[in-house]
């Protein structure tokens, strides 16, 4: 009877010592896995927009921006939201938005 008890205690034990769980939203920065991409040579038109909307809406304007210009270099700047997200990281760092080549360019002055 007294095996039977610290048996099962012993598994009520264990099972409230679990190793806590990786949450992989919190806990892996997807910023540095995609640089790490680009890094090794594996940049994409969709990797690269992914980095440019990560920067931007972390306010790190001068990364966004160098991600967005990477992106326009291999894709046409025809997506409504990334030129305003563009224009908002130009203006941001104190840039003229009709004076950039990208925006010239795609005709969205």
């Amino acid at each position: 009877m007294v095996f039977v008890f610290f048996s099962v205690s012993s598994i009520a034990i264990s099972q409230t010592n679990s190793k806590q769980k990786t949450d992989v939203n919190k806990d892996i920065d997807l910023v540095k896995v995609y640089e790490s991409y680009v890094k090794d040579g594996y940049g994409t038109s969709s990797i690269y927009n992914k980095l440019a909307n990560a920067y931007y809406f972390k306010n790190e304007f001068i990364e966004a921006k160098k991600w967005f210009e990477k992106l326009f270099e291999i894709e046409k700047l025809e997506d409504a939201t990334l030129k305003f997200r563009y224009k908002q990281t130009l203006k941001a760092l104190n840039l003229n938005p009709e004076e950039n080549t990208h925006l010239t360019i795609a005709g969205t002055n």
